[in-house]
């Protein structure tokens, strides 16, 4: 049984381009759209172009296997279904649904009948779900429903950019599906080299033409990516977290002028208007005035206010 690997990512992200440095000898595309390949010496690769078909696309892996051929990569792998997909959009019923799905199924499926040295690749653009977890992109619900895919390979790789940098993440992040043998990768990201990996991948296996330890030592240095594991917060960092931002914008909003956003003129005026009220005459409490006893008793003299 051959090796499969999925990788997957955003596009743009380097998953074509990882294959660069593959030998073409020993290498042979499955390429669903026929797209050119995104570096200079790409038409050296024996490709199947524009088929979705898992019969045709199966038959040519295996014939590819017989004429020496180490390494299938299978780009595009979410246009298998996808191609299919509008090809049949107008068709009504759920038998279509059962033909994608089977027909993707199948070129999973082929590696039971390959030699042990081979290793196929599955490079496909991916989805994030509404929990949150990015997986592979699919259509429908049926394969998702009835098997999860990522549960059908060992490894699973997730391309990235970071500062410029085009990465393979080798790791699960807790927020994807990615996932490799304990010990096979020393850091979290590598150099998206597929030569690289299928050179890390034969050499953990111990499979036909694996480099040796030293030399693989070398190259896990040079292939080091700089990214490191994202660390992973408790639920209750979580809270303090929220509850410490709460709380700066509530004292935030405390120390805030209620003046600053009123334009100069209109608090200038309403300054005046609150002098004047203060200040205005009558505001005040006249003293009484003397008597004497021999005095008629006059009226009380009220103040201004009163009078007001």
């Amino acid at each position: 049984m051959a090796e499969k690997i999925l990788i997957m990512g955003e596009s743009g992200t380097g998953k074509s381009t990882s294959l660069r440095n593959c030998n073409p000898d020993i290498t042979a595309i499955v390429n669903p759209v026929g797209k050119p390949l995104p570096f200079k010496g790409s038409k050296k690769f024996t490709s199947l172009n524009g088929e979705t078909s898992s019969i045709k696309i199966c038959n040519f892996m295996k014939e590819q296997v017989k004429l020496g051929k180490k390494i299938i990569v299978v780009d595009d792998f979410q246009y298998i279904l996808s191609v299919p997909y509008m090809n049949r959009i107008k068709e009504n019923g759920w038998d279509k649904w059962n033909d994608f799905g089977s027909n993707y199924y199948d070129i999973i499926d082929i590696c039971k009948e390959l030699p042990d040295d081979v290793i196929v690749y599955y490079l496909s653009h991916c989805e994030t779900l509404e929990n949150g977890i990015t997986t592979v992109k699919l259509i429908g619900k049926m394969l998702r429903e009835k098997i999860t895919v990522e549960g059908l390979f060992t490894i699973v790789l997730k391309t990235g950019v970071s500062e410029g940098k085009y990465y393979f993440f080798t790791q699960n992040s807790g927020k994807d599906t990615v996932k490799s043998p304990m010990g096979m990768f020393d850091s979290f990201s590598v150099d998206n080299d597929l030569a690289y990996v299928d050179a890390k991948i034969r050499n953990y296996y111990e499979l036909d033409g694996a480099i040796s330890d030293s030399q693989m030592a070398m190259m896990d240095q040079e292939k080091a990516g700089e990214v490191d594991k994202p660390e992973r917060k408790s639920r209750r960092e979580k809270s303090n977290e929220s509850k410490q931002k709460a709380l700066e914008e509530l004292l935030k909003e405390q120390a805030k002028d209620p003046r600053e956003d009123i334009p100069f003129n209109e608090y200038y005026e309403s300054e005046e208007e609150t002098k004047e009220e203060t200040e205005l005459p009558g505001s005040f409490i006249d003293p009484p005035e003397p008597t004497t006893g021999d005095e008629e008793a006059t009226p009380t003299r009220r103040s201004r206010r009163k009078r007001l």
